[in-house]
């Protein structure tokens, strides 16, 4: 049985938003609708993004039941720019990102996102393109090594690699669950299941999910008004880590000038204000929903300051 999405965090994002009747909003990543109901409800016109198609398909009655105050895209939402500049909407007054795979996804055993659900070895989240067992019984063996430590943080990269191409071929995610455990001797009682490391690299690598992520908010700085509040919820440390950059580089929170070189010229005018610290769940929250345990949700006020070339 699939467990309800809860969505994390919500009633601080929706603080930090404040919608309104009047406003638009971008759900950058849509998923259960858990964000996008809560800002319908308070009146906002939502425009809401998710690759997954299943996400897509699932949310079509919410269009019904809010009478054509949301509309759904089936895209990445690192084309949000592009897709709402063809609808002829320019600018948005808040942008709402909760990154990362959803727990519908991790749910369903037939989209190979999890070690829990024996399944297909996939992990696309918009089942298309290559999937985890496309990579992973391809790629040479420094590749898979590279993923696992770039993005897994698995500091046994190296053996795991190994022992995934001597696997080979790989079907399923019990298969690639029980690789990895046998390369870094993995015991019942053991507290965290050392596999965790390898299905996280390699979903994200599947998706290019940092890649997205990098992307997604310079589209979201170029699409937000003066006034305009970008919000995003991580849940690791490798995203929250390109969030709390983008909001230092962006707020120049991040650049030195030295008083010793009084003819130096400033750097550009800060895109973002007010950037909030991390905020986390609540013992309460987590208690009522565990996966929220890991997230940050970091906030900021879009300036008037044109969008950065570089923001990406």
């Amino acid at each position: 049985m699939i467990a309800p999405h809860i969505p994390v965090l919500l009633d601080e994002v929706i603080g930090a938003i404040s919608p309104a009747p009047g406003m638009s909003v971008v759900d950058a990543t849509f998923g259960a609708g858990g964000y996008t109901t809560a800002l319908l409800e308070a009146g906002a016109r939502v425009y809401a993004f998710d690759r997954d198609p299943g996400a897509i398909r699932d949310g079509a009655a919410m269009v019904e039941r809010f009478d054509g105050r949301l509309s759904l895209h089936q895209r990445r939402f690192s084309e949000m720019r592009e897709e709402l500049d063809a609808l002829g909407v320019p600018r948005v007054d808040a942008v709402v990102m909760d990154i990362g795979v959803s727990s519908m996804q991790l749910d369903q055993g037939e989209r190979g996102f999890a070690y829990s659900h024996d399944g297909p070895l996939d992990m696309r989240m918009s089942s298309a393109g290559e999937s985890a067992a496309d990579f992973l019984n391809s790629a040479d063996e420094a590749a898979i090594a590279d993923v696992l430590y770039e993005y897994g943080e698995e500091r046994q990269s190296r053996r795991v690699a190994r022992a995934i191409v001597a696997a080979r071929p790989l079907e399923t995610t019990g298969e690639l669950a029980r690789v990895v455990r046998k390369a870094l001797g993995h015991k019942p009682h053991d507290k965290k299941d050392p596999a965790t490391r390898t299905f996280q690299a390699v979903r994200i690598h599947v998706n290019d999910e940092l890649g997205e992520l990098r992307a997604g908010l310079a589209a979201a700085e170029a699409l937000l008004r003066e006034g305009g509040v970008l919000a995003v919820v991580s849940f690791h440390s490798l995203e929250d880590r390109i969030v709390k950059r983008f909001f230092r580089d962006a707020s120049g929170a991040g650049r030195a000038v030295s008083r010793h070189l009084p003819g130096e010229l400033p750097g550009p005018t800060p895109t973002f204000a007010r950037v909030s610290k991390a905020i986390r769940p609540g013992e309460d929250e987590v208690a009522r929903n565990p996966r929220a345990r890991s997230s940050i949700l970091r906030h900021a006020i879009r300036t008037a300051a044109p969008a950065r070339r570089d923001a990406a």
